[in-house]
């Protein structure tokens, strides 16, 4: 029997629509549905155990997956399967879960797992800006508590023109690209990067994704509806009790805002609230704290979040006794490790960054392979987060998920300020070994200062900051350079980066309602005022671009030659290439692209580069017919001279005896010998022969009453062959005919 589905159709208004689905696929999971524009669809399921859970905290998976069928293709690998998911698989995951984990209740504990998968791949359609809406349409038709709908929409600007969702095509042409996640209500999410854009066109990009993604979540609901709404499950509430609340903040609230308008360093702040949590704890009897003690210390944290924010919204103060725009002491340094190809230091308070460059040829490229996109990156960013950073300890399981976000924002925030004809690969690695507040912002500022010591010629500089926001309803407080404490006492942290021109990549997380665009534009104006105010610390240590290369570090050269000589370079099973690099140290590498062999020379020793290039301007040498060039005799023959091109040594022709001079010529050696240096004419290839045909004596006057030299001595002549091996027949023919004349 054919299953009841229901499907309600989005129109972007543009031609292109967006359907969800449910009631054919996956109908065992709690919510099920399937998202599709154009060819690409989207399968999400969401499932949430019905086990009552003793875990403290909310167990929520949100995985994105992309099945490389639904893109025609097989899995890279021995085992050809999906594997571990790729850094761009993790980081939809991110985006995802960004959005939605807020939006479950604080007191839901339950395993809940968000799958989605790409199981149709269309070209012109990219399929994270769909995910969110997969997710949260799933979640409407199940029983999962869930506080309300969201969706999340890519926006481009194409031409001074928003579109929603543009395709990767487009992207290539906007310089905006952006994922906003949100409810009907409020924004919540904001990632991506811009090509240096002002504050207010970035709100004006965020105004247009919401209005589109209202439109996304009314749907949602008139799907849910047709379905059938479920009843939202019962769940066990958490534990309250109104007088251990008032009995905790009265012994905590005032202790703990003097304690944070002491303006004390991270530890010493950390060992005081740990002394007053510890006095709370001993207001109660071993049976209360055996039975209470985790509501005593949920308690204790919610004062603490109160004490903070308040002395913050009153007085203007934070934890470490800043004004809410003052940025932490700053300094810097440069060329810190001798062997690398570029380092700087980036120390911002208690958070430190230090940084290095890889300078490499096109093979040292980062390749992606996903279904829905294969190529290759030539700058790319590696973000290190050891436990150590953070005076922690702590098993290390492999590159985690927010290493990889972070990573991804300091690579976009950076890369389009690499210049278009960097010859090279640039690799950045960020080692984190302090952090108290944007240590990804710190990755920013290293970052930038190490591509300049490296000599990459960085269109302009760019810096990074931290922000925060506290706010009741009717006060709020714009904080610059957040402290890690900070980051989750607020109501919404945001990471901006940019040069002295504008924004070139963000990440929000907002987590307050129905926040006034008028106060997002503050906060993004004051965070541009502290960019300024680190770009200016950057620029006392490094202003501009070192002119070149460390000595230390390869050179780079780049060498077109046409298609036709690509193999004569590479040579027969790579022999010449392998000689090349072999002998003068270098690392080679040719590609073909547009038509054209484009050669990378890539070494230490300039010297040794640019006997490369000698070797292969020989090879791909091609003389112009009627043109004069100097060349060197290499060896003498009894029919001629072989000599080399001297403007391309290792490019021989024969120079024929009969090209030597206007009178004949008896022995070569009589007008060249081996080392001699002269000028003969191109004369293009020689029909009868089949050769290339120089001449030296086109060169010299013709004597006067010169005649044509008669044939040669036929003994001389015996048994001589021509340039291709074979009997001179013309002068065979002479040959036979003096024979005869002597028999007579």
């Amino acid at each position: 029997m054919i299953p009841k589905t229901f499907k309600e159709v989005i129109d972007l208004g543009d031609g292109r629509t967006i359907s969800i689905e449910t009631g054919k696929l996956a109908k065992q999971a709690h919510g099920s549905v399937v998202v599709q524009m154009g060819d690409a669809m989207l399968l999400c399921t969401v499932v949430s155990s019905y086990k009552e859970s003793k875990l403290d905290f909310f167990p929520l998976t949100v995985d994105y997956r992309e099945k490389f069928a639904a893109a025609g293709r097989y899995p890279g690998g021995f085992f050809k399967r999906e594997a571990r998911p790729s850094d761009g698989e993790v980081l939809v995951m991110r985006i995802v879960d960004r959005v939605l984990r807020p939006l479950f209740p604080s007191d839901y504990k339950t395993e809940t797992q968000v799958m989605i998968q790409l199981m149709s791949h269309d070209e012109e359609v990219m399929p994270d800006a769909l995910a969110g809406l997969a997710a949260s349409a799933a979640i409407q038709l199940s029983d999962v508590p869930f506080e309300t709908a969201i969706s999340e929409a890519r926006v481009g600007r194409i031409n001074g023109e928003f579109v929603i969702n543009p395709s990767r095509s487009q992207l290539a042409e906007s310089d905006i690209d952006m994922i906003i996640g949100a409810s009907a209500d409020s924004v919540m999410m904001v990632e991506g990067e811009m090509k240096e854009i002002s504050e207010e066109e970035m709100a004006d990009a965020i105004k247009f994704a919401h209005e589109a993604i209202k439109e996304q979540i009314a749907a949602q609901h008139r799907l849910a509806d047709a379905f059938g709404r479920k009843p939202v499950r019962e769940y066990p509430e958490a534990k309250s009790d109104e007088a251990i609340e008032s009995k905790v903040r009265d012994a905590a609230y005032q202790k703990i805002y003097d304690i944070a308008k002491g303006g004390h360093s991270k530890r010493d702040r950390g060992e005081a609230f740990s002394a007053v949590k510890e006095e709370v704890l001993a207001l109660f009897s071993e049976e209360e704290l055996e039975e209470n003690k985790d509501l005593i210390k949920k308690y204790f944290n919610k004062t603490e979040k109160e004490a903070v924010r308040e002395l913050t919204l009153a007085e203007g103060l934070r934890l470490d006794g800043r004004k809410t725009d003052e940025i932490r002491p700053i300094w810097t340094e440069i060329d810190y490790l001798p062997s690398v190809h570029g380092s700087a230091i980036f120390t911002r308070g208690e958070t430190q960054a230090l940084a290095t460059v890889t300078l490499g040829t096109s093979r040292e490229a980062n390749m992606i392979d996903m279904p829905t996109h294969q190529g290759e990156e030539t700058f790319y960013l590696h973000y290190n987060f050891p436990p150590f950073c953070t005076g922690e300890a702590y098993p290390l399981r492999g590159t985690s998920r927010r290493e990889i976000g972070h990573g991804n924002l300091a690579q976009r925030g950076l890369k389009n300020m690499i210049p278009e004809d960097c010859p090279y690969t640039v690799r950045i690695v960020s080692e984190v070994l302090e952090s108290n507040g944007s240590s990804s912002m710190a990755t920013v500022c290293a970052g930038t200062m190490a591509l300049m010591d490296a000599g990459i010629q960085m269109k302009k500089p760019v810096s990074g900051i931290a922000m925060g926001l506290i706010s009741d309803g009717d006060r709020f407080a714009v904080l610059s350079d957040i402290l890690g404490d900070e980051d989750h006492l607020g109501d919404m942290d945001f990471k901006v980066t940019g040069t002295a021109d504008g924004i070139t990549a963000c990440q929000m997380d907002i987590k307050v309602k129905g926040l006034p665009y008028e106060i997002l534009v503050k906060a993004l104006k004051q965070a541009r005022e502290g960019r300024l105010h680190i770009l200016d610390k950057l620029a006392e240590t490094i202003s501009e671009p070192n002119a070149s290369v460390k000595p230390h570090a390869p050179k780079m050269e780049k060498v077109e030659i046409p298609q036709e000589f690509i193999g004569a370079v590479i040579g027969p099973g790579g022999k010449v290439i392998q000689e090349m690099q072999k002998e003068t140290g270098t690392t080679i590498v040719i590609e073909e692209i547009d038509e054209m062999g484009v050669i990378e020379i890539l070494g230490v020793n300039q010297e040794m580069i640019d006997e490369v290039k000698k070797r292969i301007k020989a090879i791909t040498f091609k003389p112009e017919v009627g043109s004069v060039y100097e060349v060197k005799v290499i060896k003498v023959l009894d029919f001629g001279a072989v000599v080399e091109y001297m403007n391309a040594k290792g490019n021989e022709v024969l120079l024929h005896v009969s090209e030597l001079a206007w009178e004949r010529t008896e022995n070569v050696t009589d007008v060249v010998n081996v080392g001699d240096v002269l000028d003969v004419k191109y004369f293009g290839m020689d029909p009868k022969t089949r050769k290339p045909k120089v001449s030296r004596k086109a060169l010299l006057e013709k004597p006067e009453g010169y005649t044509p030299r008669p044939p040669r001595d036929s003994n001389r002549d015996s048994g001589r062959r021509d340039n291709r091996g074979r009997d001179d027949r013309s002068r065979g023919g002479d040959r036979d005919r003096n024979k005869r004349n002597d028999r007579n």
